[in-house]
């Protein structure tokens, strides 16, 4: 070969490496995998409260590795589960995304609607259809999980995984690699149909060496000395709740194992749920080879021990301390899997909460701060109605804090709706316990002062949601709640959360600034380079991400 011919060809060498290298380069980065963790009614204080006693590699390592978000909001009401855990991954809000509530009255039938019952699927892995009958068909928009499958045509793998069904399903999407939920009658993860004929082999594997039994075997106990719980009220106070057969909600919980043979729903009150729902994590890594591809990966994780803990006892109890300072060390322990299995600096990882939780009330009576109990049910406002129009049920509902006509009923006795509707207003705006009552279809010109005006409108779905919403003073509850607490107003205890990104593409630091839980879809698909979820309202929270 000549010497002219072989500069011909390292030029052109040089040149195709070149544009391959140019063409790669083209190509946007993405981390191997990305892990969404929720955990269920963890109020933002949470991060701070048991600070001195989370150890380095748990929380402390999202706080000092990641970024932290301390003004995150949830910008609609009601507060509830399948609301946030949509929300988070539609970057929606209820009047969009169609998820009213963890489930809502259907004026059309006259019946009540769970979120993601699906009678049209059937259960597998169980012979319990109620347990496993269940899809994301009620789900309007996309999700985040949805858009990564569509951007790289399916060959993403999405898995979500959850002691709940709505908080598996519903972050999952429409067509994930797969949806699983734990199962009270077996102490096994199930699905449904709606994802697949049987369950994979790595799902029947990880249910056969019957973790629950090996972690509830030895009771519950407090993880340090109980006097060290100096966060939290003394054991037994008089608001908090009875777990299992314990005859008073006090440590040590010693027949826990014989509790969770008898109903093994008990598991979901102690912090082995959040155990068991990191262990089938990693088994969906393992078994789904999550992050090994040359596609991006999403394993949508809700950790739900954390919310059963708080409407059983409290979020002022020892055991939800304690149920949160375990979660660290499980934090810590997951991390380090990721790190051996995926890479450190390989994967992404967010920690959000789908809402807050109240303080029990007898707590706050205890301490001398506003507090009380509502009733809320149909039979006391039809009475009320009826006193004004001699006319029987003219409400076909309350739930969700909120109230729905009878429509029939009021026009088969030819009342103007308008009149129905003032008359109640009328009377809960005379109620102590209420603080606005508002029609819902007019709450956008109301006098209802903002925030509160755009989280109403927000949150209602005309076709889901009911016709006037109630707004009770802070720290009213209603009276079904007076052990433990729960949750659903706009109020910051249930509305102010934690948002952590940590990992790949993501700086260090922290911001004050004011941000919403709808910003947490877009600002995952800016750092994917994938299309913002189809009912998106949010913006990406650009802070966050690297140069």
């Amino acid at each position: 070969m000549s010497r002219k011919i072989q500069i011909l060809c390292f030029v052109f060498l040089s040149l195709f490496s070149l544009n391959a290298q140019k063409n790669k380069s083209s190509q946007p980065e993405r981390p191997k995998l990305v892990v969404g963790l929720v955990v269920d009614q963890m109020r933002w204080d949470f991060l701070y409260r048991y600070y001195e006693k989370y150890g380095s590699d748990g929380f402390k390592r999202l706080l000092n590795q990641g970024y932290s978000l301390n003004n995150v909001h949830i910008n609609y009401i009601p507060t509830y589960t399948a609301v946030g855990h949509t929300t988070i991954y539609t970057g929606s809000v209820p009047a969009i995304h169609g998820i009213a509530g963890n489930d809502w009255f259907d004026k059309t039938t006259g019946k009540n609607v769970y979120c993601t019952t699906d009678e049209s699927v059937k259960p597998v892995g169980t012979a319990d259809a109620k347990v496993g009958s269940h899809s994301p068909k009620n789900l309007w928009a996309t999700t985040v999980t949805d858009q990564l499958r569509l951007a790289t045509n399916f060959q993403a793998k999405v898995v979500g995984v959850s002691l709940k069904d709505r908080a598996s399903i519903l972050p999952a999407g429409h067509n994930p690699t797969g949806a699983y939920w734990f199962d009270d009658s077996t102490g096994n993860f199930v699905t449904s149909s709606y994802y697949m004929q049987a369950l994979p082999k790595w799902v029947n594997d990880f249910n056969a060496q019957k973790i629950p039994d090996e972690l509830v075997k030895n009771g519950w106990n407090t993880l340090l000395p109980i006097s060290e719980y100096t966060e939290s009220s003394p054991d037994n106070s008089p608001w908090e709740g009875l777990l299992g057969s314990a005859k008073t909600p006090t440590f040590p919980y010693s027949n826990l194992a014989a509790d969770y043979n008898a109903k093994k729903d008990n598991i979901r009150s102690t912090p082995f749920g959040n155990t068991l729902t990191l262990k089938i994590a990693e088994a969906a890594i393992k078994g789904e080879s999550l992050g090994s591809g040359v596609v991006t990966d999403f394993l949508a994780i809700n950790l739900a021990s954390t919310d059963y803990a708080g409407h059983k006892f409290g979020p002022n109890s020892i055991e939800v301390e304690d149920v949160y300072l375990r979660l660290d060390r499980d934090l810590a322990a997951f991390f380090k899997y990721l790190d051996q299995n995926i890479g450190k600096n390989q994967y992404t990882v967010f920690l959000s909460a789908d809402h807050g939780g109240a303080h029990s009330v007898g707590f706050m009576q205890e301490h001398q701060m506003p507090a009380g109990f509502y009733g809320e049910d149909n039979k006391e406002f039809n009475k009320m109605l009826k006193d004004r129009f001699n006319v029987d049920n003219l409400i076909a509902k309350v739930t969700n804090n909120q109230v729905y006509l009878d429509d029939k009923v009021i026009a088969d006795n030819k009342l103007d709706s308008e009149q129905v509707k003032q008359a109640l207003l009328d009377i809960l705006n005379k109620d102590k316990s209420v603080l606005f009552a508002v029609d819902m279809k007019k709450a956008g010109s109301s006098s209802v002062p903002e925030p509160l005006k755009t989280r109403i409108v927000n949150g209602y779905n005309w076709q889901r949601s009911g016709d006037i919403q109630v707004i009770y003073h802070d720290s009213w509850l209603p009276a079904y709640s007076k052990l433990g607490t729960t949750h659903g107003a706009w109020n910051s205890y249930d509305s102010h959360i934690p948002l952590i990104f940590m990992g790949w593409g993501i700086k260090n630091g922290e911001s004050n600034r004011e941000y919403n839980m709808t910003d947490i879809a877009p600002t995952l698909s800016a750092l994917l380079h994938i299309q913002f979820p189809s009912g998106n309202i949010g913006n990406p929270i650009v802070e966050v991400l690297g140069e």
